[in-house]
């Protein structure tokens, strides 16, 4: 039997062959912010050691738009096994990225679809990791090289990934909000009773001093919200409404949650919905009294491999959990004022579905 280290030595082997075989990235799909957007898709947690035949499905659904919601590489694991040679992090992260490199349907996708992409904590380099990694650095520079981000691209220079766009004219624009939640969040607070299988391990903190995103990344997002578009695809790559589970959750931290849902009041910032990935299933939430409207999201995940036992009590959650693999599809019926959030398998059938009105994303007088 190999030892861990031999694991990696292998692995990390295997990484400086594929760049010979592959030759270097591919060019990718441009974005381009006057082009009208009625469907997006989302994706999350997505292993370049699996098969991944439902990228094309993904195409099938001719996407104006993909959102990578994170864990879009498994990095920090060999084996199975997290990484704990600190001079070994970035190489493994390094080696996943370039073999992610090699899988064709994730690279047509690449190329056929514009899209956009956040981290979670897999693609971050550390399990439940937040602003204690100490090779973020590092992480973020081979974050902006494999997603190719722009040469003059902020997320190149400053710390942190967050990022937004819109597109469209006056009267369709659909702004996307990438937060990190993980370049500056604080440690998590763990349950001091023994973990019972099927559950998580962090509790509730209310600690004034914690944070989710920083005083950069909030002051950023202030900003971003007082801009104008009819409808905001905000993608967090934990769970924001969603609270029936002890993982990581924005939940974990209920004034950072609350002074989220503050800030879409009194920005007054219509057209709000959360997108999520993480948990390895998929489902819809509906928070109705927290925000200046009810708010809506949808956790898609995963792409590679799905928790089918998944079961947790959840007011907030629309129907049943879909523990099959999935992704997650926002569609826009500008004439009818409509937007339809929809789970869709591995087959690219739907599998959940909701429909809302664009006038029920709108802040009151």
């Amino acid at each position: 039997m190999l030892t861990r280290r031999q694991v990696i030595a292998r692995s990390l082997l295997l990484a400086a062959a594929l760049p010979a075989r592959s030759g270097p990235l591919q060019a990718q799909a441009p974005l381009d912010q006057a082009r009208p957007i009625s469907r997006i898709a989302i994706g999350s947690c997505a292993s370049q050691d699996v098969p991944q035949p439902i990228w094309a499905r993904v195409i099938e659904t001719r996407p104006d738009l993909m959102i990578f919601a994170g864990d879009n590489v498994y990095g920090d694991t060999v084996g199975g096994r997290a990484v704990t040679d600190d001079a070994q992090v970035i190489p493994v992260l390094s080696a996943a990225y370039a073999k992610a490199a090699t899988v064709p349907e994730f690279m047509a996708l690449r190329r056929a679809v514009p899209h956009l992409a956040i981290w979670d904590d897999h693609d971050y380099g550390l399990n439940d990791g937040g602003v204690e990694f100490r090779h973020k650095d590092a992480s973020q520079k081979l974050f902006a090289d494999f997603w190719q981000l722009p040469a003059d691209d902020a997320r190149r220079t400053r710390p942190g990934l967050y990022h937004a766009d819109v597109f469209g004219p006056p009267g369709r624009r659909v702004q996307v909000i990438l937060l990190d939640t993980r370049y500056f969040r604080s440690a998590l607070k763990r349950s001091e009773q023994p973990r019972v299988p099927g559950r998580g391990v962090y509790i509730s903190d209310d600690d004034a001093a914690k944070t989710m995103l920083g005083p950069q990344q909030w002051a950023w997002l202030e900003t971003q919200l007082r801009a104008p578009a009819d409808v905001r695809v905000m993608v967090s790559s934990i769970q924001v409404v969603a609270e029936g589970n002890t993982y990581e959750r924005w939940a974990n931290f209920p004034r950072e949650q609350k002074r989220l849902y503050d800030l879409i009041a009194t920005t007054r910032a219509n057209g709000v919905l959360f997108v999520s990935g993480d948990r390895h299933f998929g489902s819809l939430y509906r928070e109705a009294s927290a925000g200046p409207y009810p708010l809506h999201e949808m956790t898609a995940s995963g792409i590679t491999h799905s928790w089918k036992t998944a079961a947790e009590e959840d007011a907030r959650r629309l129907g049943a959990i879909y523990g099959e693999l999935n992704f997650g599809t926002v569609e826009i019926d500008w004439p009818a004022a409509n937007i339809a959030l929809a789970l869709r398998g591995a087959d690219g059938a739907v599998a959940r579905r909701h429909t809302l009105a664009l006038a029920d994303l709108a802040v009151r007088a």
